[in-house]
């Protein structure tokens, strides 16, 4: 009797003495292989140029998904049932998901924003939320420091679903000032004078051409427009230095911008 109890506690400790054995040896080898995915993603996406949040969440994704696949499999080899943890996974991840639904969908937004870098940190962008320079690009938000030195802050789903416009990627603006003369005024000399006034502000590039043309012929009118190139840290200053002038300038040559004013009339009744 005793050698027969004997006999299946052996058989019993080799049974599972071998699941445990080979979990272990599942566990040892799945530990290395998630150290050298992890190494081998992260040296693709350096060589890809992913922004540092994206990063950090796919390692952090592949991770834990490598890690509860390893998991499973030694749970499988200890002969532990892995269908009701499935069960529980699901229903668990569609409770989450259903509660943090608009989370998510900015989650996504930001996760496209990192991949396909319609901007990046110190552009200069205009959205329907709000324009500013972009502070950081979040996984769920994108802050933007406006001129007057607000800060904004957007949800990704917003800047990822809407138009929106880049205004520095390329390095450089161009400054359109338009201004109405009146119909007397001398038209050629206005189109020199602003000319002029563009080109000799320093912010103007000068290796770009300056325009002066006729853009309309108004009721009360004639609306030149003024165009020129400056970089993108030198728009504003351009843009106010220039409007400034303008008004000076036009004054200083008699040339008449119109505006709208009302004259009364009274009359004393004799």
């Amino acid at each position: 009797m005793k050698e027969h109890t004997l006999d299946i506690l052996t058989a019993a400790l080799i049974k599972y003495g071998t699941r445990v054995f080979w979990a272990a040896v599942i566990v040892f080898v799945g530990l290395r292989i998630i150290r050298i995915a992890r190494r081998a993603a992260g040296q693709i996406m350096d060589r890809a140029g992913v922004e540092i949040t994206l990063k950090k969440f796919l390692d952090m994704l592949l991770h834990a998904v490598l890690f509860g696949v390893m998991v499973f499999m030694a749970a499988d080899q200890l002969g532990i049932k892995t269908t009701s943890f499935v069960a529980v996974i699901g229903t668990v991840t569609l409770a989450f998901s259903l509660a943090m639904q608009n989370t998510l969908s900015n989650f996504a937004g930001g996760t496209l924003i990192l991949l396909l870098k319609p901007f990046k940190v110190g552009d200069y962008i205009s959205t329907s939320s709000g324009e500013g320079t972009v502070e950081s690009i979040g996984l769920v938000y994108t802050t933007l420091l406006t001129t007057d030195n607000r800060v904004i802050t957007i949800p990704n789903s917003s800047v990822s679903s809407a138009p929106l416009t880049n205004l520095t990627r390329t390095g450089k603006r161009r400054l359109i000032i338009n201004v109405g003369i009146g119909y007397s005024s001398d038209l050629l000399k206005a189109k020199n004078v602003l000319k002029k006034i563009f080109e000799e502000n320093p912010g103007i590039m000068k290796d770009q051409p300056v325009q002066v043309v006729v853009d309309a012929l108004g009721d009360s009118s004639v609306v030149l427009s003024a165009r020129g190139w400056t970089t993108c840290e030198d728009y504003w200053t351009a843009k106010w230095s220039i409007t400034e002038a303008i008004k000076l300038t036009f004054d200083k040559e008699g040339i008449e911008i119109p505006y709208q004013y009302m004259n009364v009339m009274m009359t004393k009744e004799s």
